[in-house]
């Protein structure tokens, strides 16, 4: 039997939970849209929502053709990669970890004493090596010393651009599943502080402040700078100015479910593309599945309890075949953020549905 699961954390991303097949979410700061830099570079994206749970991009470091993958996240500042120093609990083989080359950076360097808090940030010569260690939200970490590098990037104008980029490289590291390790050799940081990729192009002049990806059930695209960003057919909304955290975070916004509003509101969004589903609190959640419940009265669904892959299941008096099958029964939810005028991100049944195979 195939049933029908409930997915009410949706993928989380600058883009990731509007309901087309292909959609884009763009987190701009800086200068106004007038002044823009006349080029941007775009990298393709490997991955998927499920069973994966996650996007990842490709880069090449140092003037050779050494490309690494990296997960995507606009929930933190520092990019790292794997490196051979030697490298603990490393997931690639030793041919394919970064190998540095006289390039660490010194502890007195703006970028370190960026990743460090004042009171934290002890250096006892100038020859002393800028150290990171970095633990996320799932309690993986990293530790390393911060190193730069050149990075090829190919721009849309078609010039070849290769700043220096200061970055982690990794030789110690914890994975959250330390039986399924990641199999990207790293994470690339793009949140909005100093030493986040994204800050240092835009420091450099190489690209405007601008991030934003379009991802698809197979793959998207990650680009920086604003020459890709269409003049009409976007909708914004202001990127908080109070930090919650270092991240992206929106004005409060309002849930609507089959078009009306549901009375839940005031919720702060946190953008964080390296967290694999979005996560509303647990009275918005259950409130909003309420919602859905009552919806499905009378329509030819029952609870599925003995499919556990998911907590809240679904099935119908036959196998489905594709959310097309059942999408009919769901109604739409959508985000509406309040300080924004027709500001809102839609999410239709298929933005929060997967159809599992488990039964």
């Amino acid at each position: 039997m195939t049933t029908i699961t409930s997915f009410f954390f949706f993928l989380l991303g600058l883009s990731s939970i509007f309901p087309v097949s292909f959609s884009t979410n763009i987190l701009s700061l800086g200068k106004k849209n007038s002044d823009r830099l006349l080029s941007s570079v775009v990298f393709p994206l490997k991955g998927n929502v499920y069973p994966l749970g996650y996007y990842s991009v490709s880069i090449n470091i140092g003037k050779g053709d050494e490309a690494f993958e990296f997960d995507i996240d606009s929930g933190s500042d520092l990019t790292w990669v794997q490196c051979d120093a030697p490298c603990t609990d490393c997931t690639k083989p030793r041919e394919q970890l970064y190998k540095p080359n006289n390039n660490a950076l010194n502890c007195f360097e703006p970028l370190c004493i960026s990743l460090h808090p004042i009171t934290n940030h002890h250096c006892k010569s100038a020859d002393d090596q800028c150290q990171y260690e970095i633990e996320y939200a799932d309690h993986g970490s990293s530790l390393g010393v911060l190193v730069n590098d050149h990075v090829p990037l190919k721009l849309t104008n078609g010039s070849l651009a290769t700043p220096r980029i200061a970055f982690g490289c990794g030789y110690e590291h914890k994975y959250s599943v330390p039986d399924s390790p990641p199999p990207t050799a790293g994470v690339l940081g793009l949140g909005n502080g100093e030493v986040s990729f994204i800050s240092q192009l835009s420091n450099m002049g190489v690209v405007r402040n601008v991030v934003g990806h379009c991802l698809s059930e197979e793959g998207g695209f990650l680009f920086f700078g604003d020459e890709l960003v269409p003049s009409s057919g976007v909708t914004w909304t202001s990127m908080s100015h109070e930090s919650i955290g270092g991240y992206y975070s929106s004005g409060p916004a309002e849930v609507y479910f089959g078009g009306k509003a549901t009375g839940i509101k005031d919720l702060t969004l946190v953008f964080d593309s390296g967290s694999s589903y979005t996560y509303f609190n647990s009275q918005a959640y259950n409130s909003i599945l309420a919602l859905v419940r009552n919806n499905l009265r009378g329509k030819p669904l029952e609870d599925a309890p003995e499919d556990k892959s998911l907590p809240v299941c679904w099935k119908g008096p036959r196998p489905f075949k594709s959310l097309h099958d059942v999408k009919k029964y769901f109604n739409p939810l959508a985000l509406r953020f309040t300080k924004t005028k027709k500001a809102q991100i839609q999410l239709a049944p298929e933005a929060y549905l997967i159809i599992t195979t488990s039964l």
